[in-house]
Formats: C-alpha cells, sequence, structure tokens
C-alpha cells in the first residue's frame, strides 16, 4: 500500500517550495499541488528529487494521498483565490480535517472563512509565516490562530519546521481563535514597515548631511549590529551598503528610490484608526513609501521648492553614535504602539494572547527578529498587564539614555531639511504620551461650538458631558457625543 502524505500543500510558488522542503527534512511526507500541473512535475523532478515528496495532478488525487485527519496547507495569493480554493476542497474533505492558510491574510477574512470551514464540520487555522523564502527553508516564524481543536493535529509539524531560539523553544506556537495568528503577523508586518523606514532615515542623514559613502555606512551599520541593535534588519543593511555592482559603484546607489508595499502595513494603520489606537510611526512609515512613489512629482519639486543646504560642522562619530541612540528609542516607540494595538484587539475581538509569547516567536526565523524582543518578552513575563513598553523599567531607562541624542538628531535634520518623518513622529509620540496635559481641550471647546458635540469638565466626575451656548445664539441642545 502506498504511504500517505502527513501533510500536503497546495502552491509552488517560492514560500510554498521551500515549506514543503522544510518539512521533507523534518521525517515528513508531503503531497503537493499546484494548479499548473507542470509546476508540480519541476519541483518534483528537481528540487524534490529522491524526497518524500508526492506530486498529484489535480486535488481529487490530492486529498485522497493525505491520511486522516487530512492537513492542507494553502500557499497561494491571498483574496479570492484562497475562497475559490476552499470552497473546492470542502466537498472533497471529511469532517474533521483541517484546512491551512498560510498566506499574508487580512484578519477578517480568516474570521470569515474559520466560520464558514467550521459550518461544514471542518476545522481552518489562519497561520501567519514570516521569513521570507530562506526563513520557509530553514525555518520561518509561524503564528497559528483559528479552530483551537486542530492545533494538537498541527503542533508537531509547525513547531518542527519553525526557527528556535537559543534554549531550543520554536518561534511557533497557538496566538489564537479566529483570525488571531493572522492579526499577529499584521502587527509584524507593521512594525517591519517602522524598523525598515528608520533604518533608511538613518541611512539618508548619514549620507546627505555628512557626506558618508556607502562604504563608510558599511562598517557603521556593522558596528551597529554587534550591539543592542543586532536584527536581521540591520545585517541586511550592512550587507546592502556593502555590495557593489559590475563597475565598483554601490548597487544601492542604483536603484531607483520609490518603495512598494503589499497591503499588510496599510492594513494595520486602518485597524489602528477603527480602534483608536495611536499608531503614528507606522502610519507615517506606509505615507512615506507612498510619497517615495511620486517620483516623478518630486523631482519636479526639488526644482522649485526651497529649503535648507544640509551643512555639518561638528563632531561627525559623535553624531553617528547620536543617530544610533535615536534609532533604538524611535524603534522603542514603534515596537510600543504595535503592543498597545494587540492589546486593544484582543480586549474587541475577545483574545487572550500572549505578549511575552509573540516576542518569542519573533526572535527567530521572522523579518523583525532581534535581540531586542528578548527584553519586550521580559518586560511581559515581569508585567502580563503591561499596558505599554514605555512603562517597563528597562525600556524607561533606554529612553532616558537615549533622549538627548534623540532630540538633537530630529532637530539636526529638521533644520538642515532631512525629511525624517518616523524619528520625528516617535519623539512627538513620546512626548505627548508623557504630557500630563494636551490641547485636546481646546479642541473640544472648538468642535462643541460649531457642531454642539459636548465636552468633560475638570471639576466633574469623569462620563457626565457639557454643552455651552458659544455665541449666546445658538440653543441648549447638544449633539451625540463621539469617542475613539
Amino acid at each position: 500500500m502506498t504511504k500517505k502524505a502527513d501533510i500536503g500543500l497546495i502552491g509552488l510558488a517560492v514560500m510554498g517550495e521551500n515549506l514543503v522542503l522544510n518539512m521533507e527534512s523534518k521525517g515528513y511526507t508531503v503531497a503537493v499541488y499546484n494548479r499548473s500541473y507542470e509546476k508540480v512535475e519541476n519541483f518534483v523532478n528537481r528540487r524534490g528529487k529522491g524526497k518524500n515528496i508526492i506530486g498529484t495532478g489535480d486535488l481529487k488525487e490530492f486529498v485522497a494521498s493525505l491520511q486522516a485527519p487530512r492537513k492542507v496547507m494553502i500557499m497561494v495569493k491571498a483574496g479570492k483565490p484562497v475562497d475559490d480554493l476552499i470552497d473546492t476542497l470542502m466537498p472533497l474533505m471529511d469532517k474533521g480535517d483541517i484546512l491551512i492558510d498560510g498566506g499574508n491574510t487580512h484578519f477578517p477574512d480568516t474570521d470569515r472563512r474559520a466560520a464558514h470551514v467550521e459550518s461544514n464540520g471542518l476545522l481552518y487555522i489562519g497561520a501567519g509565516v514570516s521569513g521570507g523564502e530562506e526563513g520557509a527553508l530553514k525555518g520561518p516564524s509561524i503564528m497559528p490562530g483559528g479552530s483551537k481543536d486542530a492545533w494538537p493535529f498541527v503542533k508537531p509539524i509547525f513547531q518542527s519546521i519553525a526557527a528556535t531560539v537559543e534554549d531550543g523553544t520554536p518561534c511557533c506556537d497557538w496566538v489564537g481563535e479566529n483570525g488571531a495568528g493572522h492579526f499577529v503577523k499584521m502587527v509584524h508586518n507593521g512594525i517591519e514597515y517602522g524598523d525598515m523606514q528608520l533604518i533608511c532615515e538613518a541611512y539618508q542623514i548619514m549620507k546627505d548631511l555628512l557626506g558618508m559613502s556607502a562604504e563608510e555606512m558599511h562598517h557603521v551599520f556593522n558596528d551597529w549590529n554587534q550591539g543592542e541593535l543586532d536584527s536581521y534588519l540591520i545585517e541586511i543593511t550592512r550587507d546592502i551598503l556593502g555590495f557593489k555592482d559590475e563597475d565598483g559603484v554601490p548597487m544601492v546607489e542604483k536603484i531607483l528610490d520609490t518603495a512598494g508595499q503589499k497591503g499588510t502595513g496599510k492594513w494595520t494603520g486602518i485597524t489602528a484608526l477603527e480602534l483608536g489606537i495611536p499608531l503614528t510611526l507606522i502610519g507615517e512609515s506606509v505615507f512615506s513609501r507612498c510619497l517615495s512613489a511620486q517620483k516623478d512629482e518630486r523631482v519636479a519639486a526639488s526644482k522649485v521648492l526651497g529649503g535648507p543646504k544640509p551643512t555639518f560642522s561638528d563632531d561627525k562619530k559623535a553624531f553617528i553614535e547620536d543617530i544610533r541612540k535615536a534609532l533604538l528609542a524611535s524603534k522603542i516607540v514603534s515596537y510600543a504602539q504595535g503592543y498597545v494595538l494587540m492589546r486593544a484587539a484582543a480586549e474587541e475581538y475577545g483574545w487572550d494572547l500572549n505578549y511575552g509569547g509573540i516576542a518569542l516567536m519573533w526572535r527567530g526565523g521572522c523579518i523583525i527578529r532581534s535581540v531586542f524582543l528578548a527584553k519586550i518578552k521580559d518586560a511581559f513575563d515581569k508585567n502580563p498587564g503591561l499596558a505599554n513598553l514605555l512603562l517597563d523599567d528597562y525600556f524607561k531607562g533606554k529612553i532616558a539614555e537615549t533622549d538627548a541624542s534623540w532630540r538633537r538628531v530630529v532637530a539636526t535634520a529638521t533644520m538642515n531639511g532631512i525629511p525624517i518623518p518616523a524619528f520625528s513622529t516617535a519623539l512627538s509620540y513620546y512626548d505627548g504620551y508623557r504630557c500630563e496635559r494636551l490641547p485636546a481641550n481646546l479642541l473640544q471647546a472648538q468642535r462643541d461650538y460649531f457642531g454642539a458635540h459636548t465636552y468633560e469638565r475638570i471639576d466633574k466626575p469623569r462620563g457626565e458631558f457639557f454643552h455651552t451656548n458659544w455665541t449666546g445664539r445658538g440653543g441648549t441642545t447638544a449633539s451625540s457625543s463621539y469617542n475613539v
């Protein structure tokens, strides 16, 4: 009798192929299917040759090749293709079988699909997978959520193929029900946007203000990667800055300055607005990519709009250290905002998220992996109810250490006309968060003046709303109140 597969995977693009090879290398037999059978043949006869991989030509054959309960991982383009595939697969499967979406899916879609699949007697997992093609092959970070009854069947496979931290703990654990896994992956990607934008702003300050070459910056990022900024993104930035084209010119200088995006950062920002969370740094990072895309307009504007010409005459080495500290402080703010968003979502959607565990899942395999995340895990291990990372003793101390440098970098860049939206919004958020009294009292007065939207008073209990007849011509009728 032909041996049946432990798990099946549909979608043999780069991530799919590498996940299959990763699973097979851990002792699992994997069935594969792709809409184009040519891809199946090529994979089985090349990268998968001689391995425990079963190539199939149609979905019926694919499902029949799996042992019960069947576990099917879907790695196809997010959106309608996933819905279509689910509807095609369900009639071929039995009650208790498991469908797994490992793509970059928006979490409300996972909520909807989990309910749909469960209503048909099957189980559903929405798993965020991070780490790119290398991570998929060697060990990604995996963030599963959905039908909890499915987790025991998938756990051994997922935890065996995931990245591990120093003590061998896998960067994969159950996140929560419905779309929780894909939500956490979305926030991961949003923080990734922020980290990348902060690094790019540090690069631009060094390049345009300090006049540093790519080679010089290569060495700076190498030094930074030895300390508390040690991370995958700092590491690859170091490597990029040291990479030269065939003519000896740094490759980075030949790349057009228009950034792309796939939507996860935008989703993070939109969700923050819906939940009333000030996710300012990630929002600015998304908008920075949008501004970069307006290349032709920027070129035209650069010829007619004036501003200061960058000049620097102070201690260059000391200012590079200021930039490092500003990068660290801003990074702390970015993660603090991301965790506040996760806490708000957990309350809104009824998820029981393990915040320290999430930091551990991000320690290895994923794009934002860094030594920094160990400190976040420590913070939530000490205080699971921590409202904001900025209030943790370690991070509070780091902000105190970096505060003066952070302000110098923001002020110096601004005075020299260098755009630093992420650095500056991070500092503004920090100053706003530590400000006992913001000017929102005036804002509420304005809203009440033109729209009778009411306000609360400092000399009355919270929850009591008042309206003033500011002009003497209005009435006493107030509008309904809306609070984010």
